[in-house]
């Protein structure tokens, strides 16, 4: 019962009706790059690399990866095109201003690269994830040049992780054709490549994420004026103002991946923005990462897919003659993957009310999202190793490194093995 008596004091405290958009980190990451809005449908931002040096001796010969599919159309095409019936309607009675006029040519211009296919791999994500296997590549390429040319490649059975597999694999084999590389996909990867969450947690959260969503997403008649050059007179075209302005961030959130510079984000008034946006991050802090709510019931679903790494890096340190094991699949597993392993800034648990604030999925998991373990090992055949989480270097609180960010490969294994494999449904918070 505890986490329903938070939510009085919650919604009291960050209440919409009586609360400007607050001044917190969550608000100022999305400010400083509007698309961020888009949380886990933002598209991959590709900084500037850094490496920290390893210790004296070690070299790196292995790398096991695991990467979320590439910028996709949306699942709710329905809200392009209802949109699009309204603002053609106005459009013909002469009613749009020219923000409403734009937003048309927008809406059109999505809904024709979104040609009907919902989920469907777009260009840009092809292209997302030939630039990471590049960067991979020129980032390390004595694992690819001096060891194996053997490369294993897997993938979930969804054709956008299929085809963001070949857009990976294919640019490796541009850079050097001599690798072996070996792709599959099947059911039988599905087990633990696409093990998200469950009914069960999501069900056990929804009265947290609908209380929150009603009470932070008012009805608000401000953006008819934006959008309607008589905003009394727009109520014929739009009978919930609230529906309506839901179906503009669901058609602003989507331009990125179909490769459309817009920012429609700026139609909408930017509490609508950071309420909507808060929503989405916190549906996915509460059911798939260490949630003070769902977190022991959670990371444990994990254990399957940090055990297959675990393995095959173990098989590949004893001698089996690959370069790199990658994996291709989606945004659930991956943020349970990398709360598994107690990775810093995205596993911490905390109250709701500070996630709220702090904890930002399109961070974390935008499209393309990565973890990249690379191993390096020295004379003597001691192993290190480091994390990458979207190609950067990213520490262990639980751990102490050696260095930097470079672990013991022992130490990491210790701290899996500690890591509850399964949840009784009888164990309390």
């Amino acid at each position: 019962m505890k986490k329903y008596l938070i939510i009085p004091l919650l919604l009291a405290a960050i209440s919409a009706a009586a609360q400007p958009v607050p001044d917190n980190d969550f608000v100022n990451y999305l400010r400083a790059f509007p698309q961020r809005a888009s949380q886990n449908l933002h598209s991959y931002e590709f900084d500037a690399l850094s490496d920290t040096p390893a210790p004296k001796g070690y070299k790196p010969f292995y790398i096991s990866h695991y990467g979320r599919h590439g910028s996709r159309s949306a699942g709710d095409g329905h809200d392009y095109a209802r949109l699009e019936k309204v603002l053609s309607e106005a459009d013909a009675d002469d009613q749009l201003t020219p923000d409403g006029k734009h937003l048309l040519d927008i809406t059109r211009l999505v809904i024709e690269r979104h040609g009907g296919m919902d989920g469907h791999l777009t260009p840009r994500g092809r292209r997302e994830h030939a630039t990471i296997a590049e960067r991979m590549y020129r980032r390390y390429p004595e694992v690819f040049r001096k060891g194996s040319r053997k490369i294993s490649a897997v993938s979930s059975t969804v054709p956008r992780c299929i085809v963001s597999m070949a857009a990976f694999t294919n640019k490796l084999k541009e850079l050097q054709k001599d690798l072996d590389i070996d792709l599959d996909t099947g059911e039988k990867y599905m087990s633990y490549i696409g093990r998200g969450g469950s009914e069960k947690i999501t069900s056990a959260n929804r009265p947290i994420i609908d209380s929150l969503n009603k009470s932070l997403i008012p009805d608000t008649t401000s953006i008819l004026g934006t959008i309607f050059k008589d905003p009394s007179a727009a109520r014929k075209y739009v009978p919930s103002a609230r529906k309506f302005q839901r179906d503009i961030f669901s058609t602003a959130k989507t331009c990125e991946a179909f490769d459309i510079d817009e920012d429609l984000f700026r139609l909408l008034p930017e509490g609508v923005v950071y309420r909507y946006s808060r929503g989405s991050s916190i549906y996915i802090y509460l059911n798939h990462a260490n949630s003070e709510e769902a977190g022991d019931k959670r990371i444990p679903r994990a254990a399957p897919l940090a055990d297959d790494i675990i393995g095959k890096a173990d098989e590949v340190i004893a001698g089996a003659p690959r370069a790199a094991d990658l994996r291709f699949g989606h945004d659930w597993p991956f943020v349970g993957l990398v709360c598994y392993f107690g990775l810093e800034g995205v596993s911490e648990r905390m109250p709701l009310e500070e996630a709220c604030a702090r904890w930002n999925a399109s961070r974390f998991t935008p499209f393309a999202a990565n973890l990249q373990l690379i191993f390096y090992r020295n004379k003597r055949g001691d192993i290190l190793v480091k994390f990458l989480l979207n190609e950067k270097e990213t520490l262990i609180p639980e751990l102490t490194p050696v260095s930097g960010p470079y672990y013991r490969w022992e130490d990491v294994k210790s701290l899996c093995e500690g890591r509850p494999k399964s949840y009784s449904s009888s164990k309390k918070h």
